[in-house]
């Protein structure tokens, strides 16, 4: 008999379930995968790791099998508005239904072994991709590589992008270290893909231990911009007169080049044609990454934490200048780093509108004050205790021809999207 009827109730229990929210390693998991004969799917396998980019190459993945004919599933996380979204078969998220099954599934075979809400719904996903004789699936690595519960599955390719440093207390605090740790997802004699055009030593290390066939962008695989598109060269060929992909900004072009280098890499095994790589290009939606939405007072929704991703999202509003001025509501969570982060965008904004984030990790909108860099003299800055007011008043002060970006973390955008009207 399932433990709980409702998904609401689900995720609630998995939340206190396991006496750490994260906990890296893979023998729970693996036990647990073991009881459901998981370990050996009948799918192909794409993994992708890094610390930005992740999401994007795996909808960019998944557009383009699909637009080949491919029966796809997707893993990726975290969400923005619902559970359901972490897990889409055939380009759809699943169902309550079906997600309630899956985990009355993972919850009877755990025995008395304790699983983190990550490791419960990677099982899940597992699960239901397996019911839906797919082809091909899609994870996306949660945190790190190595010790991550998508690593339970060997793959068919791996798809690492770009890397800096975040979640330090876990991964270490330089990118060699989170290199090394991301490249825990390749397999010997298997594709090893990076679209970080400047990788830590440490991942091509491992690729060459491993005996994987290693491809870098700028090395064995390489991109160049044309009016209006972009072309594309790899090992055995290349494509020309691409269409831009289109998710905003140029840094998607890192993450389309890696796409289509791992595509080559699994030509024998799933080819696809041109006509399928320009539709997946042209159809892919993905919220929250630069997502602009029009109008008199100009909205744009990025998920951006760190400072590479900030360097991203200051590019793409530096190439989409506003006759007025630029407001920036901001929420982060404790272990980022704050300072960089506003370094980097500060020239960008007139004012900042600072909310405080809930759960273990969020920071008040002072703590955020106090560790962000000083904004200069002449720039305003509000506190709030909560994202929707921040962006309630950061709108009402907005005139025609000014812009409000949303920004810091996942949850600070879904915050924003769920009352945004």
């Amino acid at each position: 008999m399932s433990r709980f009827k409702s998904l609401p109730d689900w995720l609630a229990w998995q939340e206190s379930l396991h006496p750490r929210k994260i906990d890296l390693g893979l023998e729970r998991v693996t036990a647990v995968a073991e009881r459901l004969q998981l370990l050996q799917p009948d799918f192909g396998v794409v993994t992708v790791a890094g610390t930005n980019g992740k999401g994007s190459s795996v909808a960019l993945l998944e557009s383009v099998l699909h637009a080949a004919g491919y029966r796809t599933g997707c893993y990726t996380s975290p969400h923005l508005q619902r559970y359901n979204e972490r897990i889409r078969i055939l380009g759809k998220e699943v169902d309550d239904a079906s997600l309630c099954s899956a985990f009355a599934c993972v919850d009877k075979a755990r025995g008395d072994d304790t699983l983190s809400y990550f490791e419960f719904g990677t099982l899940a996903a597992l699960i239901l991709f397996g019911r839906a004789a797919l082809d091909i699936v899609l994870l996306e690595v949660g945190m790190g590589g190595r010790l991550d519960a998508v690593n339970i599955l060997a793959n068919d390719a791996a798809l690492i992008t770009s890397i800096d440093i975040d979640h330090s207390a876990w991964l270490g605090t330089d990118r060699e270290s989170i290199g090394r740790e991301k490249a825990g997802i390749l397999r010997a004699g298997r594709p090893a893909v990076c679209s970080d055009p400047q990788p830590p030593l440490s991942v091509e290390n491992r690729a060459r231990e491993l005996a994987a066939h290693w491809y870098c962008l700028g090395q064995q695989f390489s991109y160049q911009s044309t009016d209006g598109g972009w072309c594309w060269q790899g090992p055995n060929g290349s494509y020309e007169d691409l269409p831009l992909p289109s998710l905003a900004g140029k840094h998607q072009l890192n993450n389309a080049a890696g796409v289509l280098m791992v595509l080559e890499a699994l030509a024998g095994e799933f080819p696809v044609t041109p006509t399928a790589i320009e539709h997946g290009l042209q159809s892919i939606t993905l919220p929250a990454r630069c997502q602009i939405q029009a109008g008199d007072v100009e909205l744009v929704f990025d998920v951006a934490h760190n400072t590479d991703s900030a360097a991203c999202l200051s590019q793409v509003l530096r190439n989409r200048p506003v006759a007025g001025v630029t407001r920036m509501v901001l929420a982060m969570l404790d272990d980022k780093d704050i300072y960089g982060f506003t370094a980097v965008l500060e020239p960008l904004v007139d004012g900042w509108y600072l909310a405080t984030l809930g759960g273990e990790r969020g920071l008040t909108a002072y703590d955020l004050q106090e560790r962000m860099c000083p904004p200069g003299a002449d720039k305003d800055l509000h506190c709030f205790q909560a994202v929707s007011e921040a962006l309630r008043q950061a709108k009402a002060a907005s005139v025609s021809g000014d812009r409000v970006v949303v920004c810091g973390s996942f949850v600070t955008v879904a915050e924003a999207l769920a009352c945004h009207v």
